[in-house]
């Protein structure tokens, strides 16, 4: 297993593609939810790698947050093949150490989906929304508070 962490503009033609194929297969196909998968957000975005066997196995994405103070972290995923290994727990781990250490005196803001709610608070993350629906599939928004 090895874990990669690269500014948009360091990624190869192929990492990029890799990446956006297994984001679009995740999110827009297999939730069969058509929407803009590849946005502006991915032109200044850190990207977390995670690769078993030198394939993709699990991704996010790290932005900043519209809220000052904050930084967010999405599109998490885990390659289906590579799903019930707990790599899912692995990405989000180090995403979240990654900010705390890239991005010192930043809290973290994110939205995720309701049903993954108790995984979110496993980390410490706190519900700050109520469910609402984003390209037809139930949110809700989490904090964690980093800095005291």
């Amino acid at each position: 297993m090895r874990l990669s962490v690269k500014k948009t503009s360091e990624l190869s033609v192929p990492e990029l593609l890799e990446i956006m194929k297994a984001r679009v297969k995740v999110f827009v196909v297999e939730q069969e939810c058509p929407y803009q998968e590849i946005d502006d957000q991915d032109d200044n975005a850190l990207h977390m790698i995670l690769r078993v066997d030198g394939r993709l196995a699990a991704y996010t994405r790290i932005i900043k947050d519209s809220k000052p103070g904050y930084m967010s972290f999405g599109r998490v995923l885990v390659v289906k093949e590579f799903r019930e290994q707990h790599l899912g727990r692995e990405i989000v781990s180090a995403t979240i150490e990654e900010i705390k250490q890239d991005f010192p005196g930043n809290n973290i803001k994110i939205s995720g989906q309701s049903y993954l709610q108790k995984f979110y608070e496993s980390f410490g993350f706190k519900p700050v929304s109520d469910v609402y629906l984003e390209d037809g599939i139930p949110h809700i928004d989490f904090e964690l508070q980093v800095i005291e």
